[in-house]
């Protein structure tokens, strides 16, 4: 009875569910990109030109409302790193509201329509009791529906002020959440949440900018498709020791970052580097279709073929990330050596874990490649 038909129909949906997952990773898509809510022209046209940002703070302790002047200046000072002009009055012009709700004990336990506990680590967790601070913004009066969210290491307020042997549990759990300001990158994230791009490039280029920094917006602008960032990109490729994080920013370059990522995946001389070339490849081959992403990836799944007798022949790191960007973009003469390097790794005892995951990404692949094999 549990195989019958009716039970399998049942059973479908959860069935839909990861195929859509699958379809939205294959194609570059996360998950969290394909709930985002949709920007009409206008809007995203109005994003672009935020220069003046109303910050409005609610402070909520135990007791009650609290001072909120400590959140305003953290937030104030944050913004203008980007080179955003703040105010504090509605009444003054300004393009955007950018709103901050803090809490001693958080209160919010719903789940917004296109975020929640699911997705990111700074997404709003409606299980978190402790204190937080939820980050929206409105524009026009509208929540677009970004919403970010900072906890304390601690979810019990009163027992922490206690153990600090400091304030009131109220005082001392702002004190965390404003150093918790201080600390996240929300700035970043607002201009690329915005496509400001050119914000992002300028912070890029400052000598006070940390490597640490620099590493993450590499990491947003790998996400925003902007051929802006392109030459600044190229620029410091040569100049610095961020290479592995920016050639992955290079795959959210567009198109006219090919030629430079072959070269570099052709040329390079450390492994890492040409990995991630492989996977930026793949980025682009998924979100373009550009038909010269993929020959030199698999020209070199084709020259590594003969020589692939033991797990001492693979460099698996590479070879994982070239596999899973050719599934990226079917290319007819990619299905041969793709089935042959399955018939190999799967024949090549080998049990560790990176075997495991290069064969996955070639059944994957494969399977991908394979258009008669999904007809059949």
């Amino acid at each position: 009875m549990e195989n019958s038909p009716y039970h399998q129909k049942k059973k479908s949906p959860k069935r839909w569910i990861v195929v859509l997952v699958g379809l939205c990773l294959s194609l570059g898509i996360s998950p969290t990109e394909a709930r985002r809510i949709h920007l009409t022209p206008e809007q995203q046209s109005q994003l672009g030109k935020v220069n003046s940002i109303l910050v409005r703070v609610l402070a909520l302790t135990e007791k009650g409302p609290t001072d909120s002047t400590i959140f305003i200046k953290t937030i104030t000072t944050r913004l203008q790193e980007l080179n955003y002009t703040v105010v504090s009055d509605a009444t003054q012009p300004h393009d955007i509201e950018f709103k901050v709700k803090c809490e001693e004990r958080k209160t919010w336990t719903g789940t917004s329509t296109t975020g929640g506990d699911v997705d990111l680590a700074d997404a709003p967790d409606r299980l978190w009791k402790g204190p937080a601070c939820l980050l929206t913004y409105q524009l026009e009066h509208r929540d677009l529906e970004w919403k970010k969210e900072i906890r304390t290491s601690f979810s019990d307020a009163v027992q922490a002020a206690q153990k600090a042997k400091g304030s009131t549990a109220g005082q001392y759990a702002m004190t965390q959440l404003n150093q918790r300001l201080a600390e996240y990158e929300f700035p970043i994230l607002l201009s690329a949440e915005w496509g400001q791009v050119d914000r992002l490039l300028q912070l890029l280029e400052n000598p006070k900018t940390t490597r640490l920094r620099k590493a993450k917006i590499l990491s947003v602008l790998s996400e925003l498709n902007s051929e802006e960032a392109l030459p600044k990109l190229t620029q410091l490729l040569g100049s610095t020791d961020l290479q592995q994080e920016i050639i992955n920013a290079l795959g959210g370059a567009g198109i006219d970052s090919i030629p430079l990522l072959i070269d570099f995946f052709q040329t390079n001389s450390e492994s890492r580097i040409r990995a991630e070339a492989a996977k930026a490849l793949g980025t682009i081959a998924a979100k373009s279709g550009d038909p010269r992403t993929i020959p030199p990836l698999v020209q070199y799944v084709t020259t590594i073929l003969p020589g692939l007798k033991s797990s001492e022949d693979i460099d698996f790191p590479l070879l994982t990330e070239v596999v899973w960007a050719i599934g990226k973009s079917r290319w007819e003469a990619s299905l041969e050596p793709i089935g042959k390097l399955q018939e190999k790794v799967w024949l090549i005892f080998d049990n560790s874990k990176e075997m495991a995951t290069l064969r996955e990404a070639t059944s994957w692949t494969y399977k991908q490649l394979d258009l008669d094999g999904h007809v059949s």
